[in-house]
């Protein structure tokens, strides 16, 4: 485990702890950084308006993941419920986008949604008229653009579990009368939510620090908190508060990443309890 211990501490936990340091000391006057003790910026972070683009980003990463999760399950569901020799294929052609950059994803979704892409020069080709609505530069779009660049993570996530169900135990439902609806519900939900939940998180904790999608397709009309740290770093030259805001963001990100860990462990250890008892 040498090797891997060498590489994490050198490249994330040496560089987590000097955004640390650098959080407490204090911004120059044209910029730079003033090595005096300070926790004006972590008291700063706490303002109200930092505090709405939190909860923005929360909310932009949360709808995102939810929906990244309902499609990528029912992907996932339809991936394992095929012949056992399709299913690898099936899952090249899931993970398949991961093949471009991330950056030539996106802008593949600007052709898409401007005004004059493929999208509206499909409507007019069928003879729809009228206006279409802003697609580009807007919420819906960014929420599209994370979705579509993270869903892979989310099947997965979620074809771990459910290819490792055991069929009898949908048979054995079907047999005691339960309806295909009902052992879904009562079965195959229930001992796949590690999977859902590890899925939710990672959209979520990837989506959240993003800033690139939200800049390409939210155009700069409104901000999230990858977007701050990076203007901070890059624009205002505030190296401190950057540090203090990417801080708070990587807190947010282990915490949930923790909770999904210990949520995962237990469910785990759940089900190992029910086959011995069995």
């Amino acid at each position: 485990m040498t090797p891997a211990l060498a590489w994490l501490t050198a490249f994330m936990v040496v560089p987590c702890l000097l955004i640390l340091a650098l959080a407490f000391f204090q911004r120059g006057t044209y910029g730079g950084i003033v090595y005096e003790l300070s926790l004006d910026n972590i008291a700063q972070v706490f303002d109200p308006l930092y505090g709405r683009i939190f909860l923005k980003s929360a909310g932009i990463a949360a709808l995102a993941a939810t929906i990244a999760v309902v499609i990528g399950y029912a992907a996932a569901y339809a991936i394992a419920s095929m012949p056992r020799r399709h299913q690898p294929i099936l899952l090249f052609f899931a993970v398949l986008p991961f093949w471009s950059n991330y950056l030539v994803r996106t802008y593949a979704w600007i052709v898409l949604l401007n005004r004059e892409g493929l999208i509206v020069s499909f409507t007019r080709a069928v003879g729809l008229e009228g206006e279409l609505p802003q697609m580009l530069y807007t919420e819906t779009a960014v929420v599209i653009g994370l979705v579509y660049n993270y869903l892979p993570f989310v099947i997965l996530a979620c074809y771990a579990p459910l290819s490792r169900l055991n069929p009898e135990i949908h048979e054995a439902s079907r047999d005691l009368g339960a309806s295909e609806w009902t052992t879904f519900r009562r079965v195959t939900l229930p001992m796949t939510v590690p999977g859902i939940a590890t899925g939710f998180v990672f959209v979520f904790v990837l989506s959240i620090g993003n800033f690139v999608t939200p800049a390409l397709l939210g155009g700069g009309q409104f901000q999230m908190i990858g977007n701050l740290i990076y203007d901070q770093f890059l624009t205002s030259n505030d190296w401190p508060f950057g540090a203090a805001l990417s801080m708070i963001l990587i807190a947010i990100m282990m915490g949930l990443l923790t909770l999904q860990t210990f949520a995962s462990e237990k469910a785990s250890g759940q089900q190992r309890s029910e086959k011995v008892d069995d």
